[in-house]
Protein backbone atom coordinates (compact mmCIF):
# COMPACT_ATOMS: atom_id res chain seq x y z
CA UNK A 1 0.00 0.00 0.00
CA UNK A 2 1.39 3.38 -0.97
CA UNK A 3 2.40 5.50 2.01
CA UNK A 4 1.53 9.16 1.63
CA UNK A 5 2.51 12.35 3.32
CA UNK A 6 -0.24 14.27 4.96
CA UNK A 7 -0.55 17.82 6.09
CA UNK A 8 -2.95 19.34 8.56
CA UNK A 9 -6.34 20.18 7.12
CA UNK A 10 -5.98 23.46 8.95
CA UNK A 11 -4.68 25.39 5.97
CA UNK A 12 -6.08 28.41 4.27
CA UNK A 13 -5.66 31.51 2.20
CA UNK A 14 -4.03 34.61 3.65
CA UNK A 15 -6.77 36.88 5.03
CA UNK A 16 -7.10 40.20 3.26
CA UNK A 17 -6.40 42.16 6.43
CA UNK A 18 -2.73 41.13 6.38
CA UNK A 19 -2.32 42.59 2.91
CA UNK A 20 -3.66 45.93 4.16
CA UNK A 21 -1.18 46.31 7.04
CA UNK A 22 1.94 48.39 6.53
CA UNK A 23 5.39 46.85 6.78
CA UNK A 24 5.97 48.84 9.96
CA UNK A 25 2.84 47.34 11.56
CA UNK A 26 3.79 43.82 10.51
CA UNK A 27 7.36 44.16 11.76
CA UNK A 28 6.20 45.50 15.11
CA UNK A 29 3.69 42.66 15.47
CA UNK A 30 6.30 40.03 14.62
CA UNK A 31 8.69 41.42 17.22
CA UNK A 32 5.91 41.51 19.81
CA UNK A 33 4.98 37.86 19.31
CA UNK A 34 8.61 36.72 19.21
CA UNK A 35 9.25 38.40 22.54
CA UNK A 36 6.04 37.02 24.05
CA UNK A 37 6.63 33.41 23.00
CA UNK A 38 10.34 33.43 23.75
CA UNK A 39 11.93 30.00 23.59
CA UNK A 40 8.61 28.37 22.72
CA UNK A 41 9.18 29.69 19.21
CA UNK A 42 12.09 28.87 16.90
CA UNK A 43 12.52 30.43 13.45
CA UNK A 44 15.09 28.91 11.09
CA UNK A 45 15.66 30.84 7.85
CA UNK A 46 17.32 29.76 4.63
CA UNK A 47 19.84 32.09 3.01
CA UNK A 48 17.57 32.47 -0.03
CA UNK A 49 14.75 34.07 1.96
CA UNK A 50 13.74 37.72 1.64
CA UNK A 51 15.42 40.21 3.98
CA UNK A 52 12.01 41.19 5.37
CA UNK A 53 11.65 37.66 6.74
CA UNK A 54 15.26 36.64 7.42
CA UNK A 55 15.58 39.51 9.91
CA UNK A 56 13.46 37.51 12.36
CA UNK A 57 15.30 34.21 12.04
CA UNK A 58 16.90 32.68 15.11
CA UNK A 59 19.30 30.77 12.87
CA UNK A 60 20.23 31.19 9.22
CA UNK A 61 21.98 28.68 7.04
CA UNK A 62 21.99 26.47 3.99
CA UNK A 63 20.03 23.22 3.87
CA UNK A 64 22.71 21.23 5.75
CA UNK A 65 23.08 23.79 8.53
CA UNK A 66 19.32 24.09 9.00
CA UNK A 67 18.91 20.30 9.07
CA UNK A 68 21.52 20.08 11.83
CA UNK A 69 19.98 22.96 13.77
CA UNK A 70 16.51 21.40 13.51
CA UNK A 71 17.84 18.13 14.92
CA UNK A 72 19.49 19.89 17.84
CA UNK A 73 16.58 22.10 18.90
CA UNK A 74 14.34 20.15 21.27
CA UNK A 75 13.05 23.08 23.33
CA UNK A 76 10.78 25.04 21.00
CA UNK A 77 7.12 24.07 20.82
CA UNK A 78 6.73 25.72 17.42
CA UNK A 79 9.20 25.78 14.54
CA UNK A 80 8.23 28.38 11.94
CA UNK A 81 10.33 27.36 8.97
CA UNK A 82 11.25 30.14 6.57
CA UNK A 83 12.30 28.10 3.57
CA UNK A 84 10.47 25.71 1.28
CA UNK A 85 8.33 22.62 1.72
CA UNK A 86 11.03 19.92 1.63
CA UNK A 87 13.01 21.80 4.29
CA UNK A 88 10.00 21.98 6.58
CA UNK A 89 9.44 18.24 6.04
CA UNK A 90 13.03 17.59 7.05
CA UNK A 91 12.54 19.70 10.16
CA UNK A 92 9.44 17.68 11.07
CA UNK A 93 11.35 14.42 10.55
CA UNK A 94 14.15 15.55 12.85
CA UNK A 95 12.21 17.31 15.60
CA UNK A 96 10.49 15.73 18.60
CA UNK A 97 6.88 14.58 18.75
CA UNK A 98 5.83 17.54 20.91
CA UNK A 99 7.13 20.08 18.38
CA UNK A 100 4.96 21.55 15.64
CA UNK A 101 6.51 22.64 12.34
CA UNK A 102 4.77 25.42 10.41
CA UNK A 103 5.42 26.65 6.87
CA UNK A 104 4.07 30.22 6.57
CA UNK A 105 3.01 29.75 2.94
CA UNK A 106 2.20 26.29 1.60
CA UNK A 107 2.96 27.48 -1.94
CA UNK A 108 6.66 27.65 -1.03
CA UNK A 109 7.79 24.52 -2.83
CA UNK A 110 10.76 23.44 -4.93
CA UNK A 111 10.54 22.60 -8.62
CA UNK A 112 13.61 20.38 -8.34
CA UNK A 113 12.09 18.32 -5.54
CA UNK A 114 8.96 17.88 -7.65
CA UNK A 115 11.01 16.31 -10.46
CA UNK A 116 11.25 12.98 -8.61
CA UNK A 117 8.17 11.28 -7.16
CA UNK A 118 7.74 7.84 -5.65
CA UNK A 119 6.02 6.25 -8.63
CA UNK A 120 8.81 7.35 -10.96
CA UNK A 121 11.53 6.31 -8.52
CA UNK A 122 10.13 2.86 -7.84
CA UNK A 123 9.76 2.18 -11.58
CA UNK A 124 13.27 3.43 -12.23
CA UNK A 125 14.75 1.33 -9.43
CA UNK A 126 13.15 -1.83 -10.78
CA UNK A 127 14.58 -1.22 -14.25
CA UNK A 128 18.00 -0.13 -13.00
CA UNK A 129 18.40 -3.20 -10.80
CA UNK A 130 17.29 -5.38 -13.70
CA UNK A 131 19.98 -3.76 -15.85
CA UNK A 132 22.86 -3.52 -13.37
CA UNK A 133 21.95 -6.00 -10.65
CA UNK A 134 22.54 -5.35 -6.96
CA UNK A 135 25.32 -2.85 -7.59
CA UNK A 136 23.57 0.46 -6.95
CA UNK A 137 23.19 2.62 -3.84
CA UNK A 138 20.79 5.59 -4.04
CA UNK A 139 21.70 9.07 -2.85
CA UNK A 140 19.31 11.99 -2.81
CA UNK A 141 19.99 15.68 -2.55
CA UNK A 142 18.13 17.09 0.46
CA UNK A 143 16.15 19.10 -2.12
CA UNK A 144 13.74 16.17 -2.39
CA UNK A 145 10.48 15.08 -0.84
CA UNK A 146 10.28 13.09 2.37
CA UNK A 147 9.06 10.11 0.35
CA UNK A 148 12.20 10.12 -1.79
CA UNK A 149 14.39 10.44 1.30
CA UNK A 150 12.51 7.48 2.75
CA UNK A 151 13.05 5.42 -0.41
CA UNK A 152 16.77 6.15 -0.26
CA UNK A 153 16.96 5.32 3.44
CA UNK A 154 15.10 2.06 2.95
CA UNK A 155 17.55 1.01 0.21
CA UNK A 156 20.71 1.69 2.20
CA UNK A 157 21.44 5.17 0.87
CA UNK A 158 21.77 8.65 2.33
CA UNK A 159 20.93 12.28 1.76
CA UNK A 160 23.53 14.80 0.60
CA UNK A 161 23.85 18.56 0.45
CA UNK A 162 26.01 20.70 -1.78
CA UNK A 163 28.31 21.18 1.24
CA UNK A 164 29.04 17.49 1.73
CA UNK A 165 28.30 15.88 -1.63
CA UNK A 166 31.92 14.76 -2.17
CA UNK A 167 32.08 13.05 1.23
CA UNK A 168 28.78 11.31 0.63
CA UNK A 169 29.78 10.06 -2.83
CA UNK A 170 33.02 8.72 -1.36
CA UNK A 171 31.01 6.90 1.29
CA UNK A 172 28.49 5.56 -1.23
CA UNK A 173 31.25 4.06 -3.38
CA UNK A 174 32.35 2.02 -0.36
CA UNK A 175 28.85 0.52 -0.29
CA UNK A 176 28.23 -0.32 -3.96
CA UNK A 177 29.83 -0.02 -7.40
CA UNK A 178 27.32 2.54 -8.70
CA UNK A 179 25.31 5.49 -7.44
CA UNK A 180 21.81 6.56 -8.42
CA UNK A 181 21.83 10.31 -7.73
CA UNK A 182 18.46 12.07 -7.29
CA UNK A 183 17.02 14.53 -8.23
CA UNK A 184 19.64 17.06 -9.43
CA UNK A 185 21.79 15.77 -12.25
CA UNK A 186 24.12 18.79 -12.17
CA UNK A 187 25.24 18.48 -8.55
CA UNK A 188 25.80 14.76 -9.10
CA UNK A 189 27.74 15.28 -12.33
CA UNK A 190 29.88 18.16 -11.06
CA UNK A 191 30.76 16.40 -7.81
CA UNK A 192 31.62 13.11 -9.48
CA UNK A 193 33.72 14.87 -12.13
CA UNK A 194 35.70 16.67 -9.41
CA UNK A 195 36.40 13.23 -7.91
CA UNK A 196 37.96 12.05 -11.16
CA UNK A 197 35.00 10.19 -12.65
CA UNK A 198 34.80 10.78 -16.39
CA UNK A 199 31.66 12.00 -18.11
CA UNK A 200 31.75 8.77 -20.15
CA UNK A 201 31.17 6.84 -16.92
CA UNK A 202 28.00 8.78 -16.14
CA UNK A 203 24.58 8.23 -17.67
CA UNK A 204 21.30 10.11 -17.28
CA UNK A 205 18.03 8.42 -16.33
CA UNK A 206 14.97 10.17 -17.76
CA UNK A 207 11.93 9.44 -15.56
CA UNK A 208 9.52 10.88 -18.13
CA UNK A 209 10.14 8.05 -20.58
CA UNK A 210 11.70 5.47 -18.22
CA UNK A 211 14.92 5.16 -20.16
CA UNK A 212 18.60 6.00 -20.22
CA UNK A 213 19.97 9.00 -22.07
CA UNK A 214 23.43 7.97 -23.18
CA UNK A 215 25.40 4.75 -23.12
CA UNK A 216 24.44 2.65 -20.09
CA UNK A 217 27.57 0.51 -20.40
CA UNK A 218 29.00 -1.77 -17.74
CA UNK A 219 31.56 0.80 -16.65
CA UNK A 220 28.97 3.40 -15.60
CA UNK A 221 29.52 4.65 -12.05
CA UNK A 222 26.98 7.47 -11.81
CA UNK A 223 23.32 7.24 -12.82
CA UNK A 224 22.05 10.82 -12.81
CA UNK A 225 18.35 11.54 -12.42
CA UNK A 226 17.19 14.04 -15.05
CA UNK A 227 16.27 16.86 -12.69
CA UNK A 228 17.60 20.36 -12.14
CA UNK A 229 17.22 23.66 -10.32
CA UNK A 230 15.31 26.08 -12.51
CA UNK A 231 17.16 29.02 -10.92
CA UNK A 232 20.70 27.73 -11.39
CA UNK A 233 20.05 26.52 -14.94
CA UNK A 234 19.51 30.18 -15.86
CA UNK A 235 23.23 30.82 -15.57
CA UNK A 236 24.65 29.97 -18.97
CA UNK A 237 28.03 29.62 -20.60
CA UNK A 238 27.40 32.76 -22.64
CA UNK A 239 27.17 34.76 -19.40
CA UNK A 240 30.64 33.51 -18.47
CA UNK A 241 32.03 34.27 -21.94
CA UNK A 242 30.61 37.78 -21.90
CA UNK A 243 32.24 38.54 -18.57
CA UNK A 244 35.56 37.05 -19.62
CA UNK A 245 35.56 39.32 -22.66
CA UNK A 246 34.33 42.51 -21.00
CA UNK A 247 35.68 42.18 -17.44
CA UNK A 248 38.53 39.68 -17.35
CA UNK A 249 39.50 40.76 -13.82
CA UNK A 250 36.11 39.78 -12.35
CA UNK A 251 36.17 36.37 -10.66
CA UNK A 252 33.25 34.03 -11.29
CA UNK A 253 31.84 32.04 -8.36
CA UNK A 254 28.94 29.63 -8.91
CA UNK A 255 26.86 26.99 -7.17
CA UNK A 256 27.34 23.34 -8.29
CA UNK A 257 23.66 23.16 -9.24
CA UNK A 258 24.73 25.09 -12.33
CA UNK A 259 25.32 23.14 -15.52
CA UNK A 260 28.64 21.37 -16.02
CA UNK A 261 29.91 23.76 -18.71
CA UNK A 262 29.22 26.79 -16.51
CA UNK A 263 30.94 25.24 -13.50
CA UNK A 264 33.98 24.26 -15.55
CA UNK A 265 34.27 27.72 -17.06
CA UNK A 266 34.02 29.49 -13.69
CA UNK A 267 36.85 30.28 -11.30
CA UNK A 268 35.27 28.71 -8.22
CA UNK A 269 32.21 26.65 -7.38
CA UNK A 270 30.73 25.52 -4.12
CA UNK A 271 27.79 25.39 -1.76
CA UNK A 272 25.84 28.37 -0.48
CA UNK A 273 28.02 28.29 2.64
CA UNK A 274 31.16 28.21 0.49
CA UNK A 275 29.96 31.17 -1.57
CA UNK A 276 29.22 33.24 1.53
CA UNK A 277 32.55 32.43 3.18
CA UNK A 278 34.49 33.09 -0.04
CA UNK A 279 33.04 36.59 -0.28
CA UNK A 280 33.57 37.22 3.45
CA UNK A 281 37.27 36.38 3.12
CA UNK A 282 37.80 38.13 -0.22
CA UNK A 283 40.03 41.23 -0.16
CA UNK A 284 38.48 44.70 -0.37
CA UNK A 285 38.17 45.94 -3.91
CA UNK A 286 37.91 42.45 -5.39
CA UNK A 287 35.36 41.95 -8.18
CA UNK A 288 32.94 39.00 -8.28
CA UNK A 289 30.16 37.62 -10.43
CA UNK A 290 28.06 35.12 -8.49
CA UNK A 291 25.86 32.42 -9.95
CA UNK A 292 23.23 31.66 -7.35
CA UNK A 293 19.83 32.84 -6.07
CA UNK A 294 19.29 36.62 -6.20
CA UNK A 295 18.10 37.21 -2.63
CA UNK A 296 21.45 35.88 -1.45
CA UNK A 297 23.42 37.77 -4.10
CA UNK A 298 21.68 41.03 -3.15
CA UNK A 299 22.36 40.37 0.54
CA UNK A 300 26.05 39.79 -0.21
CA UNK A 301 26.15 43.04 -2.21
CA UNK A 302 24.58 44.91 0.70
CA UNK A 303 26.77 43.26 3.34
CA UNK A 304 30.06 43.82 1.49
CA UNK A 305 30.09 47.38 0.11
CA UNK A 306 33.90 47.20 -0.05
CA UNK A 307 33.64 44.61 -2.84
CA UNK A 308 32.25 44.82 -6.36
CA UNK A 309 29.63 42.05 -6.63
CA UNK A 310 27.16 41.37 -9.43
CA UNK A 311 24.99 38.47 -10.53
CA UNK A 312 26.49 36.27 -13.24
CA UNK A 313 23.16 36.65 -15.04
CA UNK A 314 22.30 40.38 -15.14
CA UNK A 315 18.63 39.55 -15.74
CA UNK A 316 18.32 37.09 -12.86
CA UNK A 317 15.35 37.23 -10.48
CA UNK A 318 14.84 35.55 -7.06
CA UNK A 319 13.60 31.98 -6.76
CA UNK A 320 9.83 32.27 -7.13
CA UNK A 321 8.97 29.61 -4.56
CA UNK A 322 11.59 30.73 -2.02
CA UNK A 323 10.14 34.21 -2.45
CA UNK A 324 6.65 33.09 -1.44
CA UNK A 325 7.20 33.68 2.27
CA UNK A 326 6.73 37.36 2.96
CA UNK A 327 5.91 39.52 5.95
CA UNK A 328 2.11 39.10 5.72
CA UNK A 329 2.29 35.28 5.62
CA UNK A 330 4.95 35.24 8.31
CA UNK A 331 2.97 37.41 10.73
CA UNK A 332 -0.23 35.48 9.96
CA UNK A 333 1.49 32.24 10.98
CA UNK A 334 2.81 33.83 14.18
CA UNK A 335 -0.59 35.24 15.17
CA UNK A 336 -2.24 31.86 14.64
CA UNK A 337 0.36 30.26 16.90
CA UNK A 338 -0.26 32.98 19.49
CA UNK A 339 -3.96 32.05 19.39
CA UNK A 340 -3.12 28.37 19.83
CA UNK A 341 -4.50 27.62 16.36
CA UNK A 342 -1.45 27.03 14.15
CA UNK A 343 -2.07 26.82 10.42
CA UNK A 344 -0.04 25.21 7.64
CA UNK A 345 1.40 22.49 9.82
CA UNK A 346 3.83 20.11 8.15
CA UNK A 347 3.44 16.54 9.31
CA UNK A 348 5.21 13.55 7.77
CA UNK A 349 3.74 10.07 8.14
CA UNK A 350 5.71 8.17 10.80
CA UNK A 351 6.69 5.23 8.59
CA UNK A 352 8.00 7.60 5.92
CA UNK A 353 9.71 9.75 8.56
CA UNK A 354 11.48 6.73 10.09
CA UNK A 355 12.93 5.62 6.75
CA UNK A 356 13.83 9.19 5.77
CA UNK A 357 15.59 9.68 9.10
CA UNK A 358 17.84 6.71 8.27
CA UNK A 359 19.03 8.49 5.13
CA UNK A 360 19.58 11.78 6.97
CA UNK A 361 21.38 10.19 9.91
CA UNK A 362 23.75 8.36 7.56
CA UNK A 363 24.65 11.79 6.18
CA UNK A 364 25.13 13.23 9.66
CA UNK A 365 27.88 10.66 10.32
CA UNK A 366 30.05 12.51 7.81
CA UNK A 367 29.46 16.16 8.69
Amino acid sequence: MKLELFESLKTGTLPEEYKQRTDEELIARAREIKEKLGKKLFIPGHHYQKDEVIQFSDATGDSLQLAQISAQNTEAEYVVFCGVHFMAETADILTEEHQTVVLPDMRAGCSMADMANMEQTEKAWEKLVAHYGDTIVPLTYVNSTAEIKAFVGKHGGATVTSSNAKKMLEWAFTQKKRILFLPDQHLGRNTAYDMGISLEDMVVWNPLNDSFEGDAHEGVKMILWKGHCSVHENFRLQHVKDLRENEPDRQILVHPECTHDVVRASDLDGSTKFIIETIEHAPPGSKWAIGTEMNLVNRLISSHPDKDIVSLNPEMCPCLTMNRIDLPHFVWSLEQIEKGEPLNQIKVDKVIADDARLAIERMFQFV
